[in-house]
């Protein structure tokens, strides 16, 4: 595994953006607006895992800070996730809080060790239609998700989020001097302070904390009991983060059109949830929205902005809370709406792009996105999503395997002096070779049988189970069956199997 500490190229970008006043600014204005957007999400979340709404905070403090210099991505944002919490959730309402850090810190370590087995390399099997309606699902989530926002509540959030939209919209033709959400956040803040608006705000999310996080070890017995009762919340946890985590990852990869390390997003994310773990924290992953806020609203681009952020949030929380509550709801909510449009492939869906694609790749992303809405899961959505493309991959391929019988002189032959030759082409796996045993004419042929399969290759054991069959039928009629023609990969696999699989 390569070394986690940052290579050079991210040292000299650092050092320059360091060294640069512009480009230092940029990071540290990403930096508040990544801050304030975290914060009343991170309060949120905390609330659905059933934890104390601090704990939320402290979460994303440590899980931002960590990630920025552990991470392989740099400007991806990390914090306490939705999609974490729901994982914990369950079990903090059954065993309580220290059940819930004792499986963070070893949902951390689960994330290490499959950073150690390089399982952040399984990203390349994930199919395109996989990955576009993971963004398509995940933009209708952050939209969704502020809906409660916009249900229920006084008349003045409305024009507010109105106005929000217009700033965070308008504003970047204009100039990009300063990061257009915190000019939406700070405007519509100190427009409902100063002219007495009474709206929804960050502070009725829950009470910000007032100190420090403080080092925390769960106060739970450790014996195999505990690792039985933890253990599936914590490989979970894993799971579902790296998922969240390394897609979001190659996502802002191909907005950035860069490269990041996924084995080392892999390491980073287990570092960063065993120190959260550490102090208290409710354990979390990537968080996209927060992501592209980053990337596209406040058009950060490396690790100073993440770090930054994570620092402002305890700032903010613990100096500036009596100001941070008094953020209206209103213009986060105008921010995630523009952040759910522009993450949506808009072109994914039009008529034109739907007509030209095959209808199992249209039918792969809308699945994705189904499973990944009605669970409010984005590893069951691609997991669904891989599943099925996987599916019709294998019934394609399956369908391209021909095979072709032709007769030949043979001298040796009792039959007319002729042998039946099949010739087979294609990919032969489980798909493909179960129908290969109905192709062969087993009454009909000559006393010889020749399997030609040099424009073939054989992948599993099902291929060379099926050839045993065909060779089998053959000898109870008395008839050799020859198999030639393999390449060396199919001639190793099928020297080792054939005979030995019943």
């Amino acid at each position: 595994m390569q070394s986690q500490s940052l290579t050079p190229e991210e040292r000299q970008s650092v050092w320059h953006t360091l060294r640069n006043p512009r480009l230092l600014l940029v990071e540290l204005l990403a930096g508040v607006v990544v801050a304030l957007a975290l914060i009343p999400e991170a309060l949120a979340f905390a609330v659905v895992a059933g934890v104390d709404p601090r704990m939320g905070l402290f979460t994303s403090v440590t899980m931002a800070i960590v990630i920025a210099i552990t991470g392989g991505r740099p400007a991806m944002v990390s914090g306490a996730a939705g999609s974490t919490a729901l994982v914990l959730a369950p079990l903090t309402a059954s065993h309580g809080v220290d059940y819930l850090v004792a499986a963070v810190l070893l949902g951390g370590l689960m994330q290490v060790l499959f950073a150690v087995l390089g399982v952040a390399q399984l990203m390349r099997f994930i199919p395109r239609q996989v990955m576009v309606g993971f963004v398509n699902a995940l933009a209708i989530l952050i939209f969704s998700s502020q809906l409660p926002q916009l249900i229920g509540v006084p008349w003045a959030v409305y024009p507010l989020v109105a106005v929000g939209l217009l700033i965070v919209i308008y504003l970047p033709k204009l100039t990009t001097a300063v990061p257009a959400p915190l000019v939406a956040i700070v405007l519509l803040t100190a427009f409902t302070v100063f002219a007495g608006v009474r709206v929804p705000t960050v502070g009725d999310h829950g009470a910000l904390p007032d100190s420090l996080p403080a080092f925390f070890i769960p106060n739970v017995p450790f014996t195999a009991e505990t690792l039985q009762i933890i253990a599936p919340f914590a490989l979970g946890l894993a799971m579902v983060g790296l998922v969240e985590s390394l897609m979001t990852a190659k996502l802002v990869d191909d907005i950035t059109d860069t490269h990041s390390d996924k084995t080392r997003e892999s390491w980073g994310q287990g570092v960063a949830n065993l120190v959260t773990g550490l102090f208290g924290g409710m354990g979390g992953c990537a968080m996209i929205g927060q992501t592209m806020i980053n990337i596209n609203g406040a058009r950060a681009r490396t690790r100073l902005s993440v770090f930054f952020g994570g620092v402002f949030i305890l700032v903010l929380s613990v100096t500036l809370g009596d100001i941070v509550a008094l953020i209206p709801m209103a213009a986060l909510v105008a921010l995630m709406i523009v952040v759910a449009a522009t993450t949506f492939d808009w072109h994914s869906i039009r008529p034109a792009t739907l007509r030209a694609l095959p209808k199992a790749e249209t039918l792969v992303m809308v699945s994705t996105v189904l499973v990944t809405v009605l669970t409010d899961n984005l590893a069951y959505g691609v997991g669904a999503g891989i599943l099925l493309a996987m599916a019709f991959f294998a019934r394609r391929v399956a369908r391209f395997v021909t095979v072709e019988r032709n007769f030949e002189a043979s001298s040796d032959s009792g039959q007319d002096g002729a042998r039946a030759v099949y010739r087979v082409d294609g990919q032969l796996f489980f798909a493909s070779s179960n129908d290969l045993y109905t192709l062969f004419e087993y009454a009909e042929d000559p006393n010889q049988v020749v399997i030609d399969l040099s424009s073939a290759n054989i992948w599993d054991a099902s291929t060379v189970s099926a050839l045993d069959a065909i060779t089998a039928k053959y000898q109870k009629l008395g008839k050799t069956v020859t198999v030639i023609g393999l390449n060396t990969t199919s001639e190793d696999l099928h020297g080792r199997l054939t005979g030995r699989l019943g």
